[in-house]
């Protein structure tokens, strides 16, 4: 059985991730008030950052560029900026 959480991204009810997928604090946050759908959307999106940032994930500062608009994108609702995409209306 899923569980279900209310998704502080999508603002609805939604269902939860299966496990934490990321770490500490910050991983426990996501674990509570994300949704299955926004941390997928979120994987698409840094995916496009990664390519076309061209970022090394080896990189103390790129993860933590990725992970400031991690926190952007799912509590604060702020899109990434990724040259040349403009997201679809809703």
């Amino acid at each position: 059985m899923s569980r279900t959480v209310f998704c502080q991204h999508l603002n609805k009810e939604a269902d939860g991730l299966d496990f934490q997928l990321y770490p500490g604090e910050l991983g426990k946050k996501i674990f509570d008030n994300i949704s299955k759908e926004a941390w997928a959307e979120w994987q698409k999106k840094q995916t496009m950052l990664i390519n076309e940032k061209k970022l090394n994930m080896m990189e103390p500062t790129a993860r933590n560029f990725l992970e400031t608009q991690m926190q952007a994108f799912l509590f604060e609702g702020k899109e990434p900026d990724i040259e040349g995409y403009v997201p679809p209306k809703a």
